[in-house]
């Protein structure tokens, strides 16, 4: 097995109860359901758990929730980063960050720093890290997008930074970061459905948003994959493709929170500006996951 992180992560929602608080009850169930279907990793307070919506202390209350429920039997991965690279190394200082084993941090957003803005608050971040640092590039949300160079430099020039998940959706981009990275740096998907190509040109896996609610159904799809059964894998993909781009039509977690509901695992709860997703869009989830066996 190629050592953590690699294979499939989940990027883990919150869940919410109506009155739109925090529910931790659901955030238990969510934790063994993919768990149970097999994934490697989790990572908590990733985009996909509706980060910015979140307080401080709801922050540090899923993290620490996420890592009680877990109970050893997975890595933890936390999302920690921002635009403020002071406030991020501020940030790396306060969470109790015991039991985590790697920080995803994002590009910085909106204040669009050149590329050698990101090279300097990547490097203050990693100095700043008590554990291994997981970049996150995904400039469809940023603004910003972080280049093969930039990337590369980073993976040269520190030995905290370990990783990239990549989400800026440039195979060529990715291709050549795989291709020109130094040994042990990995590089993730940062898109369910790229997962297989990346990993067919060389990527360590992906962290996922579909498996939240189809974890046994990714995990094998990935696994294949990693054991270079790309036929497996590829099979797989053309079965499950339709249910997980019909995820991210209305946006993300909107989609993935419609599919959990429809597995009474969370409420339909989401925090604005996020909404949950309309009556038609659940309707078809539900269409193409009996579709494709799930």
């Amino acid at each position: 097995m190629i050592p953590f992180p690699a294979g499939l992560g989940v990027a883990l929602v919150t869940p919410f109860k109506d009155n739109g608080e925090i529910d931790f009850t659901a955030l238990d169930a969510l934790v063994d359901h993919v768990i149970d279907g097999g994934v490697d990793y989790l990572v908590a307070l990733g985009t996909t758990a509706e980060t910015p919506a979140l307080f401080p202390d709801e922050r540090k209350a899923v993290l620490a929730r996420v890592k009680q429920r877990n109970a050893g039997r997975k890595p933890i991965v936390a999302g920690i980063g921002g635009n403020n690279t002071a406030a991020v190394v501020a940030a790396l200082k306060d969470f109790d960050l015991s039991g985590v084993d790697a920080v995803l941090s994002v590009t910085p957003y909106y204040n669009r720093p050149s590329q050698r803005g990101l090279y300097e608050h990547f490097r203050a971040v990693a100095e700043a890290a008590p554990v291994p640092v997981i970049l996150y590039n995904v400039p469809g949300r940023t603004g910003v997008n972080m280049t093969a160079d930039t990337t590369l430099r980073l993976a040269r020039d520190t030995e905290n930074i370990l990783a990239v998940k990549e989400a800026s959706g440039n195979l060529e981009q990715i291709s050549e970061i795989i291709d020109n990275r130094p040994d042990g740096f990995h590089v993730l998907s940062g898109d369910d459905s790229l997962a297989v190509e990346i990993i067919k040109r060389g990527g360590e896996g992906v962290i996922s948003v579909a498996a939240n609610a189809y974890p046994s159904y990714m995990e094998e799809m990935i696994s294949a994959a990693m054991s270079q059964d790309f036929n497996r894998s590829e099979e797989l993909w053309q079965r499950g493709m339709p249910l997980v781009k019909s995820l991210f039509v209305e946006g993300n977690p909107t989609g993935v929170k419609a599919a959990l509901n429809l597995q009474g695992i969370i409420s339909n709860n989401l925090r604005l500006p996020l909404v949950k997703s309309t009556d038609e869009l659940q309707s078809r989830i539900a269409q193409f996951a009996q579709e494709a066996g799930l």
